[in-house]
């Protein structure tokens, strides 16, 4: 979870359809090349692998053991704990470079300043879907318009009768149409949206490099206090299921400090530095 996937040229890296996907409607700009801004491929295979054996892991958990609950209700969960994640990385995100512009000195806070831009995208274009899903809601259930004003603003046109009744029925049909693909399309969208927030921490690699490693371990120990208040998803023995639910927390937090602690070593990039102290 602590790295955010990049383009390094022309090379995609592993997430490339979603990250592509982020990217067009954040305008795909990368940004400019500074001393802060490198890529490592080590970094980036070990947090691969990580990913892949976790992945790995929680099928082999859910193929083993049966579930608590129904398969909805584990649909539902997961879905709830998507939208927990987003949340927890937003407060971390908007905590972390709040305290970098703080802290760091006048000429680096203009500079990260000037890297907010995808960012703040990220968090508009997220905070777009739930609003046309609402909207789209509100348009099946009737609240924005409804048959009667549709009939009596027709009716001034072509007067009281059958015709603006029609007319309002065959407005409302599309409407209900449009409003029901809305729905869909946005509600796909949102999912892809906060996938992309969660697995990129925001964008915040584009204010500082260090950025993900340091809020990362903030959202799996919360996740896991989250998956401990909410229940276990499957019906494993306690030593099986702990060792799960422990082996993510542990194993992001030592690759964020392995990351750290490489970044500083082979790049020199260390947080003083990062602060223009």
């Amino acid at each position: 979870m602590s790295g955010s996937r990049t383009t390094d040229g022309n090379r995609a890296t592993p997430d490339g359809a979603l990250w592509a996907f982020f990217r067009s409607w954040s305008g795909g700009v990368t940004p400019a090349r500074t001393a802060d801004h490198v890529e490592d491929r080590l970094i980036t295979a070990m947090q691969s692998a990580r990913t892949v054996l976790g992945l790995l892991a929680a099928v082999w958990l859910i193929a083993s053991y049966p579930l608590s609950g129904g398969g909805q209700q584990f649909i539902l969960g997961k879905l709830l704990e998507l939208a927990f994640s987003c949340a927890i990385l937003a407060v971390g995100s908007i905590t972390g470079i709040t305290v970098f512009l703080i802290a760091s000195t006048p000429d680096r806070r203009r500079d990260f300043a000037g890297r907010l831009r995808r960012p703040v995208s990220a968090a508009l274009l997220l905070a777009a879907g739930p609003t046309c899903i609402w909207l789209s809601i509100a348009a099946l259930k009737g609240d924005l318009v409804d048959g009667e004003d549709l009939k009596n603003l027709f009716a001034t046109v072509t007067g009281p009768g059958i015709i603006c009744t029609v007319l309002a029925f065959l407005a409302l049909a599309v409407g209900w149409l449009a409003a029901l693909a809305v729905l869909l399309g946005s509600s796909v969208y949102t999912l892809l949206a906060t996938y992309a927030c969660v697995f990129t921490c925001f964008m915040a690699r584009d204010v500082h490099r260090l950025l993900p490693a340091l809020i990362s371990p903030l959202l799996v120990w919360s996740l896991l206090a989250f998956q401990v208040f909410n229940g276990p998803d499957v019906a494993a023995p306690p030593e099986v299921l702990y060792t799960f639910m422990l082996g993510g927390p542990l194993s992001v937090t030592a690759l964020s400090v392995w990351e750290v602690r490489r970044l500083r070593a082979r790049h020199g990039i260390t947080l003083r530095t990062a602060l223009g102290h």
